[in-house]
């Protein structure tokens, strides 16, 4: 969206490239750094004075290295260290209470703005807008990404760019012109009328949350691995209303098993990737999804989450191929 809007813009942090790495490729500073940073890099991190920065979200992850939620949200919240404007989700409570006194903030949230600054939604009939204030922006449907958490993501990467002046127009058609990242509910195939997708990187519950909730269809969904000392149970009420099926795979199928009992639907245990992709695709009918998005980090069984994805994409392409997993 920087980028579109004519600036030059370097993306680095968390996402990589490593934002050292970033800055011995480049021959002179870019106009504005883009950074993802995690709570692991916000530890060590004491005079970063964003421009403006934003906290999407504060939901159960990394509970094995912080001794609980408030640990893990003080973390989060040093992205708001100096004088930059904070962009806050007033839809997440531990996000909304990182408001420091002084300074300049823009909400967003999936309902409609309270102020002038303020990005939110509204429903007319069948249509989302994208608000800022009483300002119309764009319809959700003009997104090539699907799901709620998408919109709230648009709206959240819209109040950060305007916070900086930047120009609207060329916003919009940044966002109109994006097809989401890799290994992030990333399409990979439809095979005899279900679809594939590699969520990979939907390594906490919360992300896995979003994912099943904004696919907008039924889904036997892939979870397991490293849970990292989460609290699984969550999960429970999204997969009752939203899953087909959950096959279980990793260290903590069986604590996930666990949490999830009672909700009503089938829950297969695999011992590897293949076993899941062919447990999920014979669970799954014509319309719906089979959705890898595990909750879990992937060290138990994998490289890294990019490995994890690999492999799941080679069980799929089997399929394709009509070969047996």
């Amino acid at each position: 969206m920087c980028a579109a809007a004519g600036l030059d813009t370097q993306v680095a942090g968390n996402i990589s490239p490593a934002v050292l790495d970033a800055l011995r490729a480049r021959t002179q500073q870019p106009q504005v750094w883009v950074l993802e940073l995690s709570s692991f890099q916000l530890e060590t991190t004491a005079t970063l004075d964003a421009d403006a920065a934003a906290v999407l979200n504060v939901t159960e992850d990394h509970l094995d290295r912080y001794a609980g939620m408030d640990g893990y949200a003080a973390a989060k919240a040093r992205i708001f260290q100096g004088r930059g404007v904070q962009v806050l989700n007033r839809d997440d409570a531990r996000s909304a209470a990182m408001k420091l006194a002084g300074r300049r903030q823009f909400s967003f949230g999936l309902n409609p703005p309270p102020g002038a600054n303020d990005w939110g939604i509204i429903r007319e009939g069948a249509h989302i807008w994208l608000m800022q204030g009483a300002r119309k922006i764009m319809r959700a449907d003009e997104l090539r990404v699907s799901g709620l958490h998408n919109v709230a993501n648009a709206l959240a990467a819209l109040a950060l760019c305007r916070s900086l002046g930047l120009p609207l127009a060329p916003l919009l058609s940044a966002l109109r012109a994006f097809k989401g990242l890799p290994h992030r509910v990333e399409r990979v195939a439809e095979i005899n009328g279900v679809t594939f997708y590699d969520d990979s990187k939907g390594t906490n519950v919360g992300a896995t949350e979003a994912a099943l909730k904004g696919l907008g269809k039924p889904a036997v969904i892939i979870l397991g691995g490293d849970g990292k000392g989460q609290d699984f149970t969550p999960l429970r009420a999204a997969v009752a209303q939203y899953a087909r099926a959950a096959v279980l795979v990793g260290r903590d199928a069986l604590l996930i098993g666990q949490a999830l009992a009672g909700c009503g639907k089938p829950l297969l245990h695999a011992r590897d990737m293949d076993e899941a992709v062919a447990l999920a695709a014979a669970q799954a009918q014509r319309g719906d999804a089979v959705l890898l998005s595990p909750a879990c980090a992937s060290f138990d069984m994998y490289r890294n989450y990019l490995h994890r994805a690999e492999r799941f994409v080679a069980a799929v392409r089997k399929r394709q191929a009509g070969s047996p997993c």
